[in-house]
Parts: structure tokens; sequence; C-alpha cells
């Protein structure tokens, strides 16, 4: 079995969760690669330790766009 992912998201470990949760509300199952906790995990640092990206099933992506371009952040 040969799955296309794609990034639809990239941001801090809160906005992250945030996106993490709608998309899991609406039966959606992401990916989420975090290098700096695979990093420090590994015995290593990271310049990016709070990023966060998050991938979905290319059948997926219209639909997780949609739900994550609706939501309201607070800078």
């Amino acid at each position: 079995m040969n799955a296309t992912y794609k990034k639809i998201f990239g941001g801090d470990r809160l906005k992250a969760k945030r996106v993490e949760l709608i998309l899991l509300d609406s039966n959606i199952i992401p990916i989420c690669k975090d290098e700096g906790e695979s990093a420090r995990l590994a015995g290593f640092s990271s310049s990016l330790p709070q990023f966060i990206e998050i991938y979905v099933h290319e059948d997926e992506e219209v639909k997780a766009l949609s739900l994550i371009s609706n939501l309201e952040w607070d800078n």
C-alpha cells in the first residue's frame, strides 16, 4: 500500500494541538511531525523545538484545509 500525505499545517505546539483535535473530531486522522521532540528523544537539540507539522491523507486534504481555514486564531 502506497499512501500519499499532504502537509496542511505548520506552527507552534498549541495551534497544532488545536488543529489536531479539530481534525480528529471530524474523523480525519492526522500525522503530527515534531522534529524537535524526535531530536530530543534521540539525544540531540533542534533549532525549532516548538514547530509542528500536520499531514493528512491526500483524499482528506480539501476537507481538512476547509476545517482549519475556519479557525479564528488569537494572536
